[in-house]
């Protein structure tokens, strides 16, 4: 019989509980937007639900940063929104390459500002 590492049932445990209520959501959403058309108005609501809960992420972040983030100077911050929204626009309004323009940019300016 197989023994695991001491500890190793906890994690499993937490893995199985964290894993499985948010799997079973997943896979019933597939099976529901099977049936649904990429231009229903279903699709077009959760887009802008989905836009809406990351610019207010984003606008959170920027006025009353923690962590790590409040290391990063204003500049950086309000510089990152910008060339972030400006990628965004230019990159066919593609939200992962507005997110990655603007964490290079608040990493540069936090190494910038770095003593």
């Amino acid at each position: 019989m197989m023994t695991l590492p001491m500890g190793i049932e906890h994690f499993l445990t937490m893995l199985l509980v964290a894993a499985l209520p948010t799997g079973i959501w997943r896979i019933g959403a597939v099976f529901l937007a099977r049936r649904l058309s990429n231009q229903s108005e279903v699709f077009e609501w959760v887009r802008f639900v989905a836009t809406a809960l990351l610019a207010g992420v984003v606008a959170k972040l920027l006025a009353n940063p923690s962590g790590v983030l409040a290391l990063a100077p204003l500049w950086g911050r309000m510089g990152a929104i910008t060339l972030g929204f400006i990628a965004f626009m230019l990159c066919k309004r593609s939200v992962f390459v507005g997110v990655i323009v603007g964490e290079v940019i608040v990493i540069t300016s936090v190494y910038m500002t770095a003593p």
